[in-house]
């Protein structure tokens, strides 16, 4: 599995990875957050997101970015949600969904 070399904060709100394989990845700050992975905002039997986009304030930013072991990160969240725990492993899923994303923006 991939580990990030290097995280820190990218412009004033989203996040950039720098992983061991040399991939960067820029995590948009709303798009991190709206894929938390804790259990008020996904359902731990089904997998459905509890939480939407309207949900959430406008601003939606990081205020605190903290190492869980050697194997994830605890984001504190500006609307005070700070219970997900982004795994390396779904952190490169992730990334691998907004490479997707930017590719279908790219081509319409």
């Amino acid at each position: 599995m991939p580990r990030p070399l290097k995280i820190s904060r990218h412009g004033s709100h989203d996040i950039a990875m720098e992983w061991d394989t040399g991939r960067e990845t820029v995590y948009p700050a709303r798009f991190l957050r709206l894929a938390c992975p804790c259990a008020q905002c996904q359902d731990e039997m089904t997998g459905k997101r509890l939480i939407t986009d309207s949900a959430l304030p406008i601003l939606t930013y990081p205020t605190k970015i903290e190492p869980v072991g050697r194997y994830a990160v605890q984001v504190h969240w500006s609307d005070n949600h700070s219970t997900g725990i982004f795994t390396w492993e779904y952190l490169w899923e992730l990334a691998d969904e907004l490479d997707k994303r930017r590719e279908k923006a790219a081509l319409s």
